[in-house]
C-alpha cells in the first residue's frame, strides 16, 4: 500500500465524516424550531439520502473520467456551501435546500474508496477499505458529542463549525492530497474514457456477478439501516434509556465498528477468502439480529452488539472490496458510486419500515424483520456469490498483480 496517499485520504474522510455526524443528530431539533411536523422532519432526514442516491454514481463515474482529486474538491466545496446554507437557514425550505445540496455533492465517500483502490494492490484492498471504514467510525464517535456541545449556543453554530471543517478539508485536498489516478494508470486503459451516463452506470447491475453484489448490498443495507435508525426508539421503548445513555451505547457501537474495520478486516482477509467471509458475516448478522429479538435486558443487547458490529463492518468493507476487483480499473469509481447509491436508498426506506414495525408490532418487530432479511440473504449469497466463477478469475488476477509501493 502507498502509505503516504493512504494517510492523506483517511484524514480527508475523517474530517468529512466528523462534519456530517456533527449535524445529523441535531436536524430533528433544528427542524422543530421551524414548527416542522414529524412527517416533514423525517422527509428532511431522508432528503439527504435521496439526493445522494442521485449524485453518488455520477460523482464516482466523473472521478473515473477526470480523476479523484478534482471531484473530491468539487464535492467538498458543495458540502461547504450546504453547511453555510444550513447555518443561514431562516425557514424550513432552506433547511431542505441545504441538505439536498449536501446530498448531491456528498457522495464523495465512493470517490474516497476509489482513491483507496488506486493506491492499494488487490491483496491489500480490503485492508485499505477497512481503514476508511474505521475513519468513518471514529468520525461518528466524536461528531455527535461535539455537535451536542455546540448546540447550546444555537443550532446554527454546529452548522458553521461543520462548514469550517469542510473548508479545512478543501485546503487539505488542494495543498496536500495528490492525484491517485495518475497518467500511468490512465495509460493502462488506452482509448477508454468512461461515459458519465445513467445507461453506462446501469450496465453494472445487468452483469450477473456485480449485480449479485449490489443486490446483496441493498438487502444487507436495509436490515442494518433498520437496526441503526430505529435503535434509539427501541432502547427508549423497551429499556426506557435516556438520551445520554443511548449516546453512550451508540459510542460503544462506533468503537466496535472502528476496531472491526481498522484492525480485524486486514487480518481476517489475509487468512480467509473474501467470499467465505461474506457468507459467514451474513449468517452471523442473521443470528445476532434474531438474538436482538429475544434480548431480555440491556447487558444482553450490549453483548449482541459485538457480532452485529463485527458482521456489519466486515460486510461493508468486503462487498466494496469485491466490487472493485470485479470490474475494470476505469470503472471502479462508477461501481462504488452505484454501491453508495444503493446503500442510500436503504436509508430512505429503513426509518419508515422500522418505525412502522416498532409501532405496530412492538420492540421485537424491527429485529425480526432484519433477521428474516439476513436469513434470506444468506441463502442468496450462498447460491450466487460463494464460489462464483468470477471469484476464481479475481484470485488469479490478485495473485498476479504487482504490489503497490509503500513510499
Amino acid at each position: 500500500m502507498n502509505k503516504k496517499y493512504l494517510t492523506s485520504i483517511l484524514l480527508v474522510v475523517f474530517i468529512d465524516l466528523l462534519g456530517f455526524s456533527l449535524i445529523l443528530p441535531l436536524l430533528p431539533y433544528y427542524a422543530r424550531t421551524f414548527q416542522a411536523s414529524q412527517l416533514l422532519t423525517g422527509a428532511l432526514i431522508a432528503s439527504y439520502a435521496l439526493a445522494q442516491l442521485i449524485g453518488a454514481p455520477f460523482l464516482g463515474r466523473l472521478s473515473d473520467r477526470f480523476g479523484r482529486r478534482p471531484v473530491l474538491l468539487a464535492s467538498v466545496f458543495g458540502t461547504l456551501l450546504g453547511f453555510i446554507l444550513l447555518g443561514l437557514a431562516n425557514s424550513l425550505w432552506i433547511l431542505f435546500a441545504a441538505r439536498i445540496l449536501d446530498g448531491l455533492t456528498g457522495g464523495n465517500l465512493s470517490v474516497a474508496q476509489a482513491y483507496i483502490a488506486d493506491v492499494t494492490d488487490a491483496r491489500n484492498r480490503a485492508k485499505g477499505l477497512g481503514l476508511i471504514g474505521a475513519a468513518f467510525g471514529v468520525g461518528f464517535i466524536f461528531g455527535p458529542v461535539t455537535g451536542g456541545f455546540l448546540s447550546q449556543w444555537g443550532y446554527n453554530v454546529p452548522a458553521y463549525f461543520a462548514a469550517a471543517l469542510a473548508f479545512s478539508n478543501l485546503l487539505l485536498i488542494y495543498f496536500w492530497l495528490p492525484e491517485s489516478l495518475t497518467a500511468e494508470k490512465r495509460s493502462e486503459q488506452p482509448g477508454k474514457k468512461p461515459a458519465v451516463t445513467l445507461q453506462a452506470l446501469l450496465v453494472a447491475i445487468q452483469r450477473p456477478f456485480t449485480g449479485s453484489l449490489l443486490i446483496s448490498r441493498f438487502f444487507f443495507g436495509l436490515a442494518f439501516a433498520t437496526f441503526q435508525t430505529i435503535f434509539s426508539l427501541y432502547a427508549l421503548q423497551k429499556f426506557n434509556l435516556s438520551a445520554v445513555q443511548i449516546g453512550y451505547v451508540l459510542t460503544y457501537v462506533g468503537i466496535l465498528s472502528a476496531f472491526t474495520q481498522g484492525f480485524l478486516v486486514g487480518r481476517l482477509t489475509a487468512r480467509v477468502r473474501e467470499d467465505v467471509l461474506i457468507v459467514v458475516s451474513v449468517g452471523l448478522m442473521a443470528l445476532a439480529l434474531f438474538g436482538w429479538v429475544l434480548a431480555p435486558s440491556l447487558p444482553v443487547v450490549l453483548i449482541l452488539l459485538v457480532p452485529i458490529a463485527l458482521s456489519g463492518g466486515l460486510l461493508n468493507t468486503l462487498l466494496s472490496s469485491t466490487l472493485t476487483k470485479a470490474v475494470a480499473p476505469h470503472e471502479i469509481g462508477g461501481i462504488l458510486g452505484l454501491s453508495t447509491a444503493v446503500e442510500s436508498s436503504t436509508r430512505i426506506f429503513a426509518p419508515l419500515a422500522g418505525g412502522a414495525l416498532l409501532q405496530q408490532g412492538g420492540s421485537w418487530a424491527p429485529g425480526g424483520f432484519g433477521a428474516l432479511i439476513m436469513a434470506g440473504l444468506f441463502l442468496y449469497v450462498w447460491l450466487t456469490i460463494y464460489n462464483h466463477p468470477m471469484l476464481g478469475e479475481i484470485r488469479i488476477r490478485t495473485a498476479a498483480a504487482p504490489a503497490v509501493a509503500a513510499d
